[in-house]
């Protein structure tokens, strides 16, 4: 495939680490922000000092408030956050190339509809163009990514060809990328490990220790291998970067938004007061209210998501949350 233009959808942290990581490897790189500010800040400092401080980036990257001046390249990288990405697919649906190939790096699922980023893409763009879609996803924090550490991912497609074009334009400086054809999978991955990462660091907020914190990690890879399984994922997909891979990294490492929720959490702060002072997204929080409806609707046993969402939207308190999961009946390590 001949690339005629890349474009980045989304100027958040992940977008613009994603952006930078191209084009300090010598390609020209458009991103679109709805920030007017965020789009200025690039194109004068070359820096993005909303969502990611302190780093320079690129002049290789040109930046735009216009999503049809964003959407004429033909590789698309989408990096807007799952609960306005609706709104912006069906703004771009008119300017999208019939050869272009989005690589979904999204991590959400709706709280309404409740559909994944692939379903959004498959509902709202021609079935030439989002039959061909990629999904990326493994651990990544942004910063390390724009930073240029080591990183490993896995960028997921049914079309094999564009999953190697991806594989191959991103797979440059220390990022390595791996192919996988199982979308549910990998998308699945990087949402219930949102949800996971509060839980704990409620548990870290709390003090409760390293094996508490091993404990939630390993319950809840279980609980998003039969959530995936009831949807169609491959349990193999799991045991790979984009699953255990990124809920490791999510649930203990320093720079996860969603374990710092989950630690101001388990230390007595509100859920008001902390979000209201974030400015970038803690996916897990909107997620779990998703994941919650999911498996209801699904009859899949999620009750550590369940816990979580109790603390999130129903004002729980988390020590009550943890007596009620330690009071559970015992059961079978892999019953379900």
């Amino acid at each position: 495939m001949k690339i005629s233009g890349i474009s980045v959808i989304g100027g958040g942290a992940w977008g613009t680490a994603l952006a930078n990581h191209l084009a300090v490897n010598g390609n020209k790189v458009i991103i679109w922000a709805y920030e007017k500010e965020v789009a200025d800040d690039i194109n004068a400092r070359h820096q993005n000092s909303v969502f990611l401080k302190d780093i320079d980036l690129s002049p290789n990257i040109t930046a735009t408030n216009s999503i049809e001046e964003a959407s004429k390249g033909n590789i698309l990288i989408f990096a807007a956050p799952s609960h306005v990405m609706e709104g912006i697919v069906r703004q771009m649906a008119k300017f999208v190339k019939p050869d272009a190939v989005i690589v979904s790096v999204t991590k959400g699922i709706e709280n309404e509809k409740l559909r994944l980023p692939s379903q959004i893409f498959e509902e709202l763009l021609p079935k030439e163009i989002s039959k061909k879609l990629v999904c990326f996803s493994g651990p990544s924090f942004a910063k390390e990514v724009v930073s240029g550490l080591p990183t490993a991912i896995t960028a997921a497609s049914l079309d094999p060809s564009s999953a190697k074009t991806v594989q191959k334009l991103l797979s440059v400086g220390k990022m390595r990328v791996y192919t996988n054809d199982d979308k549910i999978g990998v998308e699945l991955g990087g949402v219930v490990k949102n949800v996971v990462a509060i839980a704990a660091g409620i548990s870290d907020g709390m003090g409760l220790g390293h094996n508490a914190r091993a404990a939630i990690i390993t319950r809840g890879l279980e609980e998003t291998i039969r959530l995936g399984k009831k949807m169609g994922a491959k349990e193999k997909t799991f045991r790979g970067l984009s699953g255990i891979g990124d809920l490791v990294l999510t649930a203990s490492g320093d720079l996860s938004r969603n374990r710092t929720v989950g630690m101001r959490l388990g230390a007595g702060e509100k859920l008001e007061d902390i979000v209201s002072g974030m400015k970038m997204v803690a996916e897990g929080v909107r997620t779990s209210l998703s994941i919650h409806r999911l498996s209801e609707k699904l009859k899949v046993d999620m009750p550590l998501c369940d816990e979580v969402y109790f603390v999130c939207h129903e004002g729980k308190d988390p020590r009550e949350a943890l007596a009620d999961l330690f009071g559970r009946s015992l059961k079978d390590e892999f019953h379900g």
